[in-house]
């Protein structure tokens, strides 16, 4: 046969061996070797063939027989799916956005527009629930794995019985990759120990080229091709090397060898870039071209108003659209900034502006090569603008260290200032200011992390496929979530979703195709996704037929080191809209509607069950250093004895907020050695223990504000020695945070360096790191890997040249006493009954009593008041009466 036919009961049985009976189409003559056949696809790996072929005893009267190679059945698209990083609804131009994305007008003037595309407020959870097909705790990521705890719908760990829409497509014949970002590796199994089963190449995603984490430097990045670790930017000059541009590159390679190799084979990608996550790192090119646009000199405010006004102009949103109030409690309106704090943010703003637009270029060249390829007509497009909203963990001020904010750390503008130059370049770790984050989230208001307003969730996307999608340039306004992308895809390949996956029965797909909308006929049919629950770290939304019950904010992004609410189910303001009538979520009928607030309550309740979201866990910083099933769990002692790079922060020895004593046994030649022994991190967070010039250093880097640094007067003379440093800390440790109390994090410490057991420098820290080293940066004996912790005094890799014969690291962790837990249970509870926890009935009055009154409200709002703090000036003013 030289067309594809249908083969029925008859050939599904001989093919795969009695299975049960659906359609397959077949091409060539079975057991020739040109045959392919799509498979039935409940089980997956499908059954070997039945041998088709005649066996004699000598091979001449034998009849040979291939078995056919697996196809996905005719028709089935390539698949380019792209998501960016922390962007929200406002950033793109296609959007009423002022930063120029042409690549997505281009897919949208191809095909269709959506405006009521949602994402879990958060990276990794959304990136979870969209190659799963399930809700982001179904799959165990309702968090991000750096903050993973030891429950089902928080491990981070994707359950064997959700497979990966990679999978499903793999073995149903498809080829199959994944760029850029994978957030989906638990952070516990991301060293070169494995097991390596939840990385992409484990998840039936063939080749993979990106980096691990949840950030990358995009100058110099912890990157991987497939389980190995790649340095192509070494050598490279600053700033001529960029993984934005790398990626395409990569990408582009990739398709069109495989192309030549098989043209046949339909592609999927999974083209998932780091911009618009912090660090903001886009080439000068760009930097200079936005610049020379001046979209930002009018602030914050105007922008926002700018946009609103292109939204509707646009018809993206509904002509009576509101626009919510500036938060003037929360962030500074930009006519009460600085000239000093205007001139900063719009360096700030034009850096992330021009790493948007960037990426959607390079978005760009690789669509450009499935039309050069000619594989552009039979191509599904699917363009996510954003894992989440726009993120405002830059805080009021943004920061030119992101992991500042990791720990709590805010950077003064003056302080920000001395990297007005090189912002966005290889000396930065850049963020911007939450103003330009509420803006680029128009037209809803809050950001990324808040699961409850629109703003953390409600995206934007363009899809294209030219073969199938006639209605060009139109708006789709049915209600999508990233859960639906799976089934779709499904849909349109032909492609059933497994029964059985490696022997494991497989639980349901929990999203709903949405590729009826792709038919003009369907344009305004009514939604088919009608209930979808959001949670994110205690704040909780219900969507249900248009009405969506959320939870009044009462955390900025940037409030991530005070207690936890405690009770985040209950203790909470709820609040009630209609979005049909209400499309930007601005006016509250909670009150007017009493009884659907109760049963859409109870509904959420119904749905947490159901989707792993028990036991809701407010806390935000404090799960980053919560104990985690590594490698070093359990552990006090490590021992190196060779030269080691690369191990992962989530996997190497944790040094932060214990007593510690690193030793390096090491032998000096005739002519003198230096180099680094140990470090972790980088150039923005870290720490390292070498020889600069014979003499021993430890340096602490405290976000490359501050270096902590002890050094012995005299060079080590050639022989043996064991050089030491030995750091004792004050606090109890981070198992304060279980009672919801940050007392034992970051606290002082005394650190001693020694030689050959006499102390050569002592010095006592005032303040240590309290959370986290530098994410992308790894754990290196023996050399220095990426940026260094210390540029003045050497440049990486600074290998040692003397011999290293043991490096031996003990850890003395804090252990809390009973007195110590009993006076934390004491702390905790009295904070529980404070004023802030009150119970739901009582901040509701507080509230209601405070909106009328005029000047309370005057005086909070000149107060730059967070929520909390807000809640407090409410009791406080109140109480005056």
């Amino acid at each position: 046969m030289t067309t594809r036919e249908l083969l029925f009961v008859s050939l599904a049985s001989l093919l795969l061996g009695g299975a049960p009976a659906t359609a397959q189409e077949v091409t060539g003559a079975l057991g020739s070797p040109s045959a392919t056949t799509s498979v039935q696809g409940v089980q997956l790996p499908p059954p070997d063939p039945k041998f088709g072929g005649i066996i004699k005893q000598d091979a001449l009267k034998s009849k040979p027989w291939w078995p056919p190679r697996i196809a996905p059945p005719e028709g089935a698209p390539n698949v380019l799916l792209i998501i960016t990083d922390d962007a929200g609804f406002g950033v793109p131009s296609t959007f009423g956005g002022v930063i120029p994305t042409p690549t997505m007008d281009r897919v949208a003037n191809a095909g269709l527009r959506y405006n009521r595309v949602f994402s879990t407020a958060l990276c990794s959870p959304t990136r979870a629930a969209l190659i799963t097909g399930r809700n982001h705790h179904s799959v165990g990521f309702g968090v991000i794995s750096e903050q993973s705890t030891g429950f089902p719908g928080y491990n981070s760990i994707i359950p064997r019985d959700k497979a990966t829409i990679g999978r499903i497509l793999l073995d149903n014949g498809y080829a199959t990759s994944w760029f850029g970002k994978d957030h989906n590796t638990p952070a516990f199994a991301a060293s070169q120990a494995g097991p390596f089963d939840q990385w992409p190449t484990g998840m039936g995603f063939e080749y993979f080229y990106g980096f691990v984490g949840g950030d990358a430097n995009q100058w110099e990045p912890n990157l991987f091709r497939n389980t190995t670790q790649i340095y192509p930017f070494k050598d490279k000059p600053p700033g001529s090397w960029n993984l934005v541009t790398a990626m395409a590159d990569d990408a582009i390679d990739w398709m069109t060898r495989m192309h030549q190799t098989d043209p046949s084979k339909p592609l999927f990608i999974k083209y998932a870039p780091g911009a618009t996550h912090a660090p903001h790192h886009p080439t000068k090119e760009w930097v200079d071209k936005i610049s020379a646009m001046h979209l930002f000199d009018d602030g914050y405010n105007k922008v926002r108003e700018r946009i609103f006004e292109n939204q509707k102009r646009l018809g993206i949103i509904p002509a009576n659209s509101e626009l919510a109030p500036w938060p003037n409690g929360t962030l500074k309106p930009w006519d009460q900034l600085s000239d000093e704090e205007k001139k900063l943010f719009i360096r700030q703003v034009d850096v992330f502006a021009a790493y948007a637009a960037y990426n959607d270029h390079e978005i760009g060249r690789v669509i450009q090569t499935f039309e050069d390829l000619g594989k552009l007509d039979n191509t599904l497009i699917i363009y996510i603008n954003g894992d989440n909203g726009t993120s405002a963990e830059g805080g009021p001020l943004g920061t030119p260290n992101e992991v500042a904010f990791f720990n709590g750390v805010t950077v003064p503008v003056d302080e920000q200032m001395k990297w007005y130059d090189v912002w966005g370049t290889e000396q930065t770790y850049n963020h911007m200011s939450a103003g330009w984050s509420w803006a680029f989230d128009t037209p809803f208001d809050w950001f990324k992390q808040n699961a409850s307003r629109l703003g953390g969730t409600n995206q934007n996307m363009v899809v294209s496929w030219p073969k199938r999608i006639k209605d060009k340039g139109a708006l789709r306004e049915q209600f999508v979530h990233v859960i639906d992308v799976v089934p779709t895809l499904l849909e349109v390949a032909g492609i059933h979703a497994p029964e059985m996956v490696d022997g494991i029965k497989q639980m349901p797909v929990e999203g709903t195709s949405f590729a009826y909308t792709f038919d003009a006929e369907n344009a305004k049919t009514p939604t088919r996704h009608t209930t979808q629950y959001f949670e994110m770290m205690g704040q909780w939304a219900l969507y249900k037929d248009g009405w969506f019950l959320s939870t009044k904010v009462n955390r900025a992004p940037w409030e991530a080191f005070g207690p936890a609410n405690p009770d985040p189910l209950n203790n909470q303001v709820l609040q009630l809209y209609n979005l049909n009538e209400d499309f930007t979520q601005t006016n509250d009928i909670a009150a007017k509607n009493p009884d659907k607030v109760e049963e859409m309550k109870q509904e959420f309740i119904d749905e947490a069950r159901k989707y792993q979201i028990f036991p809701m866990d407010a806390s935000v910083a404090a799960r980053i250093v919560a104990p985690r099933p590594n490698i070093t769990a359990g552990r006090t002692e490590f021992v190196y004895t060779r030269p080691m790079v690369g191990l992962p922060q989530g996997d190497s020895p944790f040094l932060l907020n214990t007593s510690f004593v690193v030793t390096a046994d090491i032998d000096i030649p005739d002519q003198g050695a230096e180099g680094m022994m140990l470090t972790s991190g980088g150039r923005f967070a870290g720490y390292g223990f070498y020889l600069l010039k014979g003499k021993p250093v430890w340096v602490w880097n405290l976000l490359n504000m501050e270096r902590v640094k002890w050094e012995g007067e005299d060079t080590l003379t050639p022989g043996a020695h064991k050089v030491e440093f030995e750091f004792t800390y004050d606090g109890l440790g981070p198992g304060t945070l279980a009672f919801n109390n940050f007392s034992g994090v970051g606290r002082p410490g005394t650190g001693v360096l020694k030689v050959d057991g006499k102390a050569v420098d002592t010095k006592q820290m005032q303040k240590t790191l309290p959370m986290i080293l530098q994410w992308d940066e790894s754990f290196d004996v023996g050399s220095d890997t990426l940026t260094g912790v210390n540029d003045a005094d050497y440049k990486p890799p600074f290998p040692f040249t003397g011999k290293l014969n043991k490096l031996t690291i003990k850890i003395d962790r804090p252990h809390l006493t009973a007195e110590d837990i009993k006076k934390l249970q004491g702390a905790m509870k009295a904070a529980a009954d404070g004023p802030v926890s009150q119970n739901l009935t009582i901040v509701q009055r507080l509230e209601e009593r405070f909106d009328k009154r005029e000047d309370c409200r005057k005086q909070a709002d000149a107060q730059n008041l967070g929520p909390i703090e807000r809640l407090r000036f409410v009791r406080d003013c109140l109480q005056k009466d």
